[in-house]
């Protein structure tokens, strides 16, 4: 007999959703400041998109192998808390290494191991919302990881600028050093990030993989068992292949941007996947989790489809926004490309305290996102936002005074809490139970696609269109925040 999963109480809602303080900690100031780092470490503004690749491509592999194997855990600490628990530990690490990189190559790979330890930690609790809560519930319980995020993102945002002005720490420093205002900002983040995190972990319990089967209607055995349709991988391949070869032979044919490389190597290495999938059906070697995952892909639900358009969009919004802000206001609005300036480093500060405004109102956006849903619905309230985020980002070319770039932060604010909890509510309710974690997983390469797309592709849009000009970065961001709008509305949302 199927059971029900009980309703929860706010608090317990609050401490499952805590440690999302903590790792918004660790993104926020990743985010703010890494592009900061590689700058003053000697990157030219052309290069710092390829720079961020370790960031998404290590979530592309990262976080469906975590959601696999979370899937597959039961211990001491539960289901997904030991992975919430080693992630804290690697990635409060980084954050006290990764200010003190020497080199620019250094940084670049401290970024590389620093996402990839804030996904460990960051990819279970998505899925831990889809186990602990009802339906009823889950679009709460996104919501107030969307609001522990921006509250976290506000103070970690902010902290370089809090340094210097609170505390007297200097934000300058000698060419090819890190100033020490965004290291103590790194190494208070480290600490807050553990211990919301610990924090959860010691508060929060999780149903057995007895008890998650009884209120999914299923046996365990049931569920361990899965039959397998035959999936054309060869063909996948043979498509895959031919554009990632096309683009190789037009890059090196015709000297193009080398960043074009990336995108070439992306759908070749996806075509090996692909052959290897297909290889592994052929011999029936069908049970390994490299396999299934890949056979999930093929066979993810049609809302995950539908939603991975969403996504594509909003992610690539977002990319263009955390790689190009900080040269974009520093250029277009404070005049200065030089980085050893004090204009600059005022510019880039001013950046900082722009995304804590960003996640303040995507904190309070959270509050708000529950109202919306039960007004509007999941689809309706979510194509709002977007078009929030999308008027927003236009702005920025049209506000010359710096001082007033703090009004599209509002419009930020509502598109990101609601990129942060919408979606993932609205696919969870379509996924099964035994496969919350891997479908979560494989959720990200959507995600992840848009910024190694942006990576990709913003630089040369920017060198051959704009003049090299950072500012319309944003602009392109604002018109794919527009293409997420439309593309939700679309999106029909099964039950499961």
């Amino acid at each position: 007999m199927q059971k029900h999963k009980p309703q929860l109480s706010f608090w317990q809602i609050w401490n499952m959703c805590f440690g999302f303080l903590g790792i918004q900690f660790g993104f926020a100031l990743q985010n703010g400041n890494v592009s900061r780092i590689f700058q003053t470490l000697g990157a030219k503004v052309d290069d710092i998109p390829i720079l961020w690749v370790a960031a998404p491509l290590t979530g592309l592999i990262v976080q469906p192998i975590i959601g696999y194997w979370s899937d597959r855990t039961w211990g001491k600490l539960g289901r997904r808390r030991p992975f919430f628990l080693y992630g804290a530990i690697l990635t409060t690490l980084s954050l006290f290494f990764m200010p003190n990189s020497p080199t620019l190559w250094i940084a670049a790979g401290m970024l590389w191991i620093m996402d990839a330890s804030i996904n460990v930690t960051m990819e279970p609790f998505r899925a831990l919302v889809g186990d602990n809560l009802n339906e009823k519930q889950r679009a709460n319980g996104y919501a107030m990881q969307s609001f522990f995020i921006g509250i976290g993102a506000v103070v970690a945002s902010a902290l370089p600028w809090m340094m210097t002005n609170w505390f007297g720490i200097s934000n300058t420093a000698e060419p090819g050093q890190i100033p020490e205002s965004v290291k103590y900002a790194f190494y208070f983040g480290g600490v807050v990030l553990f211990l919301a995190v610990g924090w959860t972990i010691l508060k929060t319990k999780e149903y057995s993989p007895q008890q998650l089967a009884e209120f999914a209607g299923e046996a365990v055995e049931t569920q361990a068992k899965q039959s397998y349709q035959v999936i054309n991988y060869a063909r996948a391949a043979l498509i895959s292949g031919v554009i990632g070869g096309s683009i190789l032979a037009a890059v090196i044919g015709l000297q193009l941007e080398k960043e074009l490389y990336l995108l070439s190597g992306l759908f070749l290495s996806f075509t090996l996947v692909l052959l290897i999938a297909g290889y592994l059906q052929q011999r029936g070697s069908t049970s390994g989790g490299f396999y299934n995952v890949i056979y999930d892909v093929f066979t993810m639900p049609g809302t995950m489809r539908q939603l991975a358009v969403v996504q594509f969009f909003s992610w690539f919004a977002l990319f263009a926004m955390w790689i190009y802000t900080t040269s974009a206001v520093t250029s277009f609005h404070y005049g200065t490309t030089e980085v050893t300036s004090k204009a600059y480093n005022d510019g880039a500060d001013w950046v900082g305290v722009l995304f804590a405004a960003y996640n303040g109102f995507a904190a309070l956006a959270a509050v708000c996102i529950p109202v919306m849903v039960n007004r509007l619905g999941m689809r309706g309230a979510h194509c709002i936002n977007l078009l929030l985020g999308a008027g927003a980002l236009l702005s920025f070319k049209m506000i010359t005074d710096p001082g007033l770039l703090w009004l599209p932060m509002v419009g930020i604010g509502f598109a990101w809490a609601s990129i942060l909890s919408l979606p993932y509510a609205m696919l969870s309710n379509s996924l099964p139970a035994h496969k919350m974690g891997v479908f979560m997983g494989i959720f990200n390469f959507f995600i992840v696609i848009p910024q190694l797309m942006a990576a990709s592709v913003l630089g040369l849009i920017l060198r051959n269109l704009f003049d090299n000009q950072p500012i319309f970065a944003l602009v392109v961001g604002g018109v794919s925040f527009l293409l997420a709008a439309v593309a939700v509305m679309r999106v029909k949302i099964e039950q499961q």
